[in-house]
């Protein structure tokens, strides 16, 4: 028998890919499956994004590229937080990247060590524990409250600061629960932290374009006494639908960026080159995509919220931003595992379990309105249908 390294037992996964794996199967059975489950956009890429990558390949931009992004690119993304924010990013602290987990994975292992600890969300996207345990490090629950708006207050985070804290994982908007923490709370928060000099904070800020009802995202970019610890995940995947094309970026502390290119070197080299053409003219072209896809996110996020809030036993808060409903399943009876695999087989609907993003998730489903709106509501009528005719088993609870 193989003897595998500690940390690879440690590891656990992301459970929508399951899901996905399995939805797929099912329809390829002709089943009807209404996928509410993976957390991609359903949009197609902007035309002049996918041009500008056919045209580096036909330019012969088919070879290695610097490990940190090419100089344009990294100038861009420094161009585009300016437009965003009025900050002024040094382009030789942005790092390009194949994905946001890459910047997750290299933050957690530049300060996971057996003994310290990590601050992660809870419910939060789940390779943020898998990844702090495979590093040695103990992740510690940040609990994201629904009487909250599944938000963070400053409070929770800095009660669960110890001296074996090397870093906090923040993340708003959130995944899985669309909650968004207001510039008030980030301001007591950061207050805070100056207290805590020897802390590291990752900031995952992947849905920052995804805001609703005149909410106000406030990137930790703009707090200057952030600015020596401070680590920024960003990129394409949601903002501009290119999941697919593994193209993210982050902006690193100048005292870190040699040992997170250092990272980039050992792992994957550099970021695959038409890509990083095509990151460019996303952020550089036309912006009408992203203005027409955060609106019919809006409009789904309406109508999910008004079907799931009709359901007997069933209610749901108001996600502030990203593209998930978090509807609290408690009265129904059933337990989070349970219901997502019934309601994809019996019902062909495909969810994710509240405990795939930890412990604080019982109760509760992820459901993705990354979809249209005539899906969404399909999908939750099927919910109530089967609910309304499978009551919780004995043994079940």
């Amino acid at each position: 028998m193989l003897d595998l390294a500690p940390g690879v037992a440690q590891l656990g996964t992301e459970s929508a890919f399951s899901v996905l794996a399995r939805a797929g199967a099912l329809a390829a059975e002709g089943r009807s499956i209404v996928n509410l489950g993976i957390g991609q956009p359903d949009f197609r890429t902007a035309d002049h994004i996918v041009e500008a990558a056919v045209k580096a390949l036909r330019d012969g931009h088919h070879g290695y590229t610097p490990a940190p992004g090419i100089p344009a690119l990294r100038e861009a993304v420094a161009a585009y937080l300016y437009r965003l924010y009025g900050i002024e990013v040094d382009p030789g602290r942005v790092l390009a990247v194949p994905g946001g987990k890459v910047t997750m994975w290299f933050a957690i292992l530049m300060f996971g060590t057996p003994g310290a600890e990590i601050l992660v969300p809870d419910p939060g996207f789940p390779i943020y524990a898998s990844a702090v345990r495979f590093s040695g490090a103990t992740p510690v629950s940040i609990p994201l409250r629904e009487e909250n708006a599944f938000a963070w207050t400053a409070d929770d985070v800095l009660s669960r600061i110890t001296p074996q804290t090397r870093l906090i994982i923040l993340n708003s908007p959130a995944n899985p629960t669309g909650g968004v923490v207001t510039k008030e709370e980030i301001d007591r928060l950061v207050a805070g932290l100056e207290r805590h000099s020897d802390v590291a904070v990752l900031s995952d800020e992947i849905y920052s374009r995804m805001t609703y009802d005149g909410r106000e995202h406030v990137t930790l970019l703009g707090y200057p006494s952030l600015q020596d610890r401070l680590i920024l995940l960003d990129g394409w995947s949601k903002t501009y639908a290119m999941t697919g094309w593994r193209l993210g970026f982050s902006v690193w502390p100048a005292a870190l960026f040699d040992a997170a290119e250092r990272l980039a070197v050992n792992s994957h080299s550099c970021v695959n080159a038409s890509a990083q053409h095509a990151g460019i003219a996303a952020l550089e072209g036309p912006q009408d995509a992203v203005a027409e896809m955060v609106a019919a996110f809006a409009a789904r996020r309406r109508g999910v919220l008004q079907a799931l809030n009709r359901l007997p036993d069933v209610s749901c808060a108001e996600p502030g931003g990203a593209f998930y409903a978090f509807p609290n399943m408690t009265a129904t009876g059933w337990p989070a595992e349970a219901l997502q695999q019934r309601l994809l087989e019996d019902a062909g609907v495909a969810t994710i379990a509240g405990t795939s993003f930890g412990a604080a998730g019982a109760g509760f489903l992820r459901l993705s309105y990354a979809n249209t709106l005539d899906a969404i509501e399909e999908g939750v009528a099927r919910i109530g249908a089967w609910l309304e005719t499978h009551p919780v088993p004995n043994d079940s609870a």
